[in-house]
């Protein structure tokens, strides 16, 4: 089965986005703003992120997730996955380095779809 994780038409929650020009979190989320894709940056640290308003965590979002992108520690990664299961959001994408053979498995136990080993940038350039 092919499961669909990018496209125009959805809403993609970053978690980890940052004001940081050297962080990932930034380069994805300015990269997916600037392809034209819905972004919800999440970070409890920030306010404002390239002249979007920032949810602190992701049941501070109003609207609906069809994709959560996580660019942050595989530590966070596995607390937030909790969030992911509880709001009923069955899309994540672990950018390299966020990832882990725990939070994996959460996905296959709680059939959330996922892609892992990828930057999420790579597809939309080629």
């Amino acid at each position: 089965m092919v499961v669909t994780m990018i496209d125009k038409t959805f809403n993609y929650a970053i978690v980890g986005a940052s004001n940081n020009k050297e962080k990932s979190g930034y380069k994805v989320t300015k990269f997916l703003n600037e392809q034209g894709y819905s972004i919800i940056p999440v970070n409890p640290h920030e306010s404002v992120i390239l002249d979007i308003v920032v949810s602190k965590t992701l049941t501070d979002v109003r609207s609906e997730i069809d994709v959560v992108i996580f660019v942050v520690p595989p530590t966070i990664t596995e607390q937030v996955l909790e969030t992911v299961n509880d709001e009923g959001i069955n899309k994540v994408w672990f950018q390299p380095g966020s990832e882990s053979d725990l939070a994996i498995e959460f996905c296959k136990q709680n059939g959330i779809d996922y892609v892992a080993g990828a930057c999420i940038t790579t597809p939309l350039t080629q």
